[in-house]
Order: structure tokens, then sequence, then C-alpha cells
């Protein structure tokens, strides 16, 4: 199987053009690609989690990746995919945020030796005049064209801002200055950017005409990729402060079941006919494929000992006892008690497994409190502060929120 029919077997690919010089390009590792990241928080999410391992499979391939970091344009916004336009940042802000990136992104792509590339698009749209930009650009773009696109036309009925309009002229330019300057002759990106890269790709052609050589792809990163960044308590960071690695774990040890195939295949580097066996797999044995795709991606994120650890808390846990030491572990301080006791609901909220108080009501009687394996169902329960001195003072929300208590030292 060559590299491009993998990409298809795994499901990533959803259009492509010229798709003749793309597989030549790819199979034979020639590409020289690239995909955008807009830095508009401090931490790459899961939803970012697709693109990453699309770079690393390509760079195992002897593909070269660039990845661009969007310091100009997230100075404006990207209203893809989006109904409201994102908050302004301030350059200090985005600059903060980009070099946050290139952390994480050394986990997945090597960047040694020019294996690959991490190009900041401030450097060039920050430097361009206005004039020059409509003359060198914005004469190659119809207005009638660009209204046609999705991502415009959702925002069109609450209103869309000239500042938002012109993103797609600034990804087109992105493009045009990677493949310029770089030799990139390849764009990745979500299926709600398919307008913008063809825009890119267009854009080079007329301006360089016959000598252009730029290819677009897309992946399913917008309706598949984008969603497993979000879970009901918000994004799921690859950042191990603002993400756990056990939280993380969990969180794909609790895919639906209808996705867990799905996720194998998209995301992690097992063989697909590992994976196609696994699809036979039918009750329990699915559980035991969560737990597989659970520490594979745990693994890749913050390395085996910290996947290893995650697994030994989380089988702790469900086993009812066993080894406490690797689940998550929240500290109470001399404060948190009143005369040497804590009630159930400030333990609740204090542990973060409950917002606020009322939550933690609504927690304790609907039956979804447990503490010490016993199920709490008096909100003005108290626990005397001496019980923290054991290993087994683990408090649960429900089935898959859970934490062990202990005294701050």
């Amino acid at each position: 199987m060559t590299v491009y029919d993998e990409l298809v077997a795994r499901g990533l690919i959803a259009q492509v053009t010229d798709e003749k010089e793309i597989k030549d390009l790819v199979n034979n590792g020639k590409a020289t690609f690239y995909i955008g990241f807009d830095p508009t928080a401090d931490s790459l999410h899961v939803g970012h989690f697709m693109a990453l391992c699309l770079m690393k499979r390509l760079q195992m391939a002897g593909n070269k990746p660039i990845a661009l970091i969007g310091g100009g344009t997230g100075m404006i916004g990207d209203p893809s995919g989006r109904t409201d336009m994102r908050q302004m940042m301030t350059k200090e802000t985005i600059q903060h945020n980009c070099e946050c990136f290139k952390k994480q992104m050394q986990r997945f792509i090597d960047f040694s030796d020019d294996k690959a590339l991490m190009i900041n698009n401030a450097d060039w749209l920050l430097e361009l005049n206005y004039v020059e930009l409509l003359r060198e650009v914005g004469a190659h773009f119809s207005v009638n064209r660009m209204l046609t696109a999705e991502c415009y036309k959702q925002r069109m009925e609450k209103g869309l801002s000239f500042l938002e309009f012109n993103y797609m002229i600034m990804q087109s330019y992105d493009f045009y200055m990677l493949y310029k300057e770089y030799g990139c002759n390849m764009q990745f990106g979500g299926d709600d950017q398919w307008s913008n890269m063809l825009g890119g790709t267009e854009l080079i052609r007329r301006k360089l005409q016959k000598d252009a050589y730029a290819m677009t792809i897309t992946l399913l990163l917008n309706s598949e990729g984008k969603k497993m960044g979000k879970t009901q308590s918000g994004a799921v960071w690859l950042d191990a402060d603002k993400t756990s690695p056990y939280d993380f774990y969990q969180y794909w040890r609790n895919v639906a079941d209808a996705d867990v195939m799905k996720c194998l295949r998209m995301l992690t580097f097992l063989p697909l006919e590992q994976i196609e066996e696994m699809e036979k797999w039918e009750g329990a044995d699915l559980n035991k494929a969560k737990e597989i795709l659970a520490f594979e991606l745990t693994s890749l994120v913050h390395g085996e000992d910290e996947a290893k650890k995650a697994e030994e808390g989380a089988k702790a846990l469900f086993a009812g006892g066993g080894n406490t030491d690797n689940m998550p572990q929240v500290e109470l301080s001399e404060t948190d008690f009143t005369d040497d006791q804590i009630d159930i609901l400030t333990m609740l909220v204090t542990s973060g497994l409950c917002t606020s108080k009322s939550d933690a009501r609504r927690c304790v009687q609907q039956g979804g409190a447990t503490f010490m394996n016993e199920k709490v169902t008096d909100i003005y329960a108290k626990y005397d502060k001496s019980i923290f001195e054991n290993d087994d003072c683990v408090l649960k929300r429900g089935k898959k929120k859970f934490c062990k208590i202990q005294l701050a030292k």
C-alpha cells in the first residue's frame, strides 16, 4: 500500500486537486507541504491532533512539513466554521502562543537538519503595504466568487466584517509566499478551508503562470478532528498543565463506541491490518480497543511513562481499589476545614469535580457522588481531617470523573 493509499484507507482524505500529481509527490517523498495553525490559545488541543499526526506520517515517508503559525492572520481571525468574530489579541499574546505551539509540535515533528520548518506568516503579512496588497494580490480575486464560499455565506446572516473578508486573500498569499520562498508545493487543511486553499492555488498559477506547480488537499479536519477537540467541560489540551495526562487518557478511553475504530485509523500509527482485526471486536473487547486507543495517543503526546501511569490509575479505579498513586490528586489545605472537618459539597467543589455548591448539591441528590467506595446521599455529610491520611480517599462524580483526596504537605 502506498503512502497516499494509506491516507485514503485511514479516512483522512476528503478532497484533492490534481490527484495524480499529488500521489506522485507524496508517495515519492517529494512533497513540501504546509498546514496552518492560528495561535488563538497558548496550547494546541485535540482538534489539532489529526493535522499533527498527518504531518508526522508524511515526514516519516520522506516528505517535508512546514508548520505555518498564523501570527499575522491571527490578528484578524478566520471566519471559517464560525458564527461570530474572534476576539482580537495583542502582538505579545500571539507571540507567546506561537512559542508554546512550537514546543508542543516538536513532540510530533522532527525540525532538525532542515527536515521540517516552522514559519510565522507575520514575517510577511505585517510588512505588507496596503496598496501593494491590492495590486499584487487583490486583483486576482473575484468578490462574486468569494461570496459563494461556504465560510462567508454562514457569516453573511449575522454580518461579515471587511476585516474577516480579507482572510481568504491573506491565506492565499501565505501559500504564494511559501511556494516562492520555500518551494512549498502542497497545502493541507480542514474541509472548512477548501475555498481559502483553492484561492492560494489559483493565486500561484495566475501570478507565476506555467511555472506554478502547487497542489491542494483537504482532510476531514473540521467535521471530525475539530469535533474531537471539545467536550462538555471544554477543550482537551495537549499541554499537561491544562489537561493532565490522566485526563487526556480518560478522554480517549471514554470515546463513543461508534467512534473508537475511526479514531484508531485516523490518529494512531497502528498497522491497518491490526485495526481491521479489532473492528470485529464487540462487547467487552470494545473497551479493550478504547484502552489501546487511549494508551497510544497518550504515549504520543505525553510519553510512554505517563501513559502507563494513566493506564494504571484508570485500572485501579475500575477495579475498585488497587494502587491509587497514579490517579489525579487534589490536596486540601487547612482553610478547607472547619473544626477539622470538611463537608461533601466543599470537597466536590474544591476537587474541581463540581463547579459550584449548587452543582455539588445536585450531584449528591441525584446519586452521583461516591467517596471511599460508598455512595454519598446526605448533602450535609462531613469527614474528619484524619481520614485523609489514608490512601483510599477517592472521590467520584459519576463513573468517569474522580480524584484522590490528600492533605497538603
